[in-house]
């Protein structure tokens, strides 16, 4: 067990100094992970990459439940899936329709044929996701490596405990399946 996963175990114990020096040093590496989960949702772009940061950070280390981290690869898997959740429940939040969603008055000449809107792939991918979480869980966690985490494939691999060759069997697996699921969804 190396010492990042120590400082989680301690920090969820209630230990608050663990706790403040487990956030000095993975800051930046959270920061990295949320502003690459944030590039990559363009529903995202008015938020401030700390705003993500601090939400999952908030979900992850101030929850009520005690987690038990493994290693640090069990961590950051759980941030990449956290930061994934709050921008969906941003996306959704937007959407709602009590709240107009986005709506704004247009007259109908500005009105485009068909727009298939930012927060509908999203949406939709996180349905996908969910979906894949039980008929295959290592591609669940292999695709938030490297799609929101931005993980290499060696990276993830290793964070998975899989040789390189079998994560991209499994990663081009997960791209085809999410593609179809995604697809069958949207028509």
């Amino acid at each position: 067990m190396n010492n990042i996963t120590q400082l989680l175990n301690l920090a969820d114990a209630g230990d608050n100094t663990a706790r403040e020096l487990l956030v000095q040093s993975i800051y930046q590496e959270l920061h990295q992970l949320a502003k690459h989960a944030k590039s990559r949702e363009r529903s995202a772009s008015q938020l401030q990459t700390t705003e993500v940061l601090n939400e999952a950070c908030v979900r992850l280390l101030g929850a009520t439940k005690s987690a038990h981290w493994n290693s640090r690869g069990h961590f950051f898997t759980a941030a990449a899936i956290t930061m994934r959740r709050v921008l969906v429940d941003l996306a959704r939040q937007r959407n709602a329709e009590k709240r107009g969603g986005d709506w704004r008055r247009v007259e109908l000449e500005e009105m485009p044929a068909h727009k298939l809107g930012v927060r509908e792939d999203l949406i939709a991918l996180d349905a996908a996701l969910a979906k894949l979480e039980g008929i295959e869980p290592d591609a669940y966690e292999l695709v938030h490596l490297r799609y929101f985490a931005g993980f290499t494939m060696e990276q993830a691999a290793e964070t998975l405990g899989l040789s390189k060759r079998s994560a991209e069997r499994l990663w081009s697996y997960a791209k085809a399946w999410l593609m179809a699921e995604i697809r069958l969804s949207m028509s």
